[in-house]
């Protein structure tokens, strides 16, 4: 929970580097938070046709700059630039292509993005 908390910390922050744990990690909490408001939208009959919550929705949009703003420092910490986030919007190969640059090892020592963060938490 400590890594996810992080992520909150740094709302907007869109520079410096994110270890490879705190992203999954932040990834992991998203998911099964997704999960269980589905439960909860879905048991208080709040889901529409189209499979979106009230309460799914919500949240998704409270949390859509964290998750922008991890993502950019993750790709920062791989020694590559935030735009390259764009690459999301290609269709097909773009996100099997980004999601192979957030899974990839940190960049070993300091780079132009700062230095090798700590895993901690």
């Amino acid at each position: 929970m400590g890594w996810y908390l992080e992520v909150l910390k740094k709302y907007a922050k869109f520079n410096g580097r994110a270890h490879r744990k705190e992203y999954w990690m932040f990834v992991l909490i998203n998911i099964v938070v997704a999960f269980v408001l589905a439960a909860i939208d879905y048991g208080m009959g709040s889901m529409s046709s189209s499979g979106y919550g009230l309460l799914g929705s919500i949240y998704t949009l409270g949390i859509l700059v964290p998750s922008i703003a991890v993502s950019v420092r993750r790709l920062h910490d791989t020694s590559r630039s935030g735009m390259w986030y764009l690459m999301a919007f290609v269709p097909v190969i773009g996100p099997i292509a980004l999601l192979i640059f957030l899974a990839q090892e940190s960049h070993v020592g300091s780079n132009q993005y700062g230095e090798l963060p700590r895993a901690t938490a």
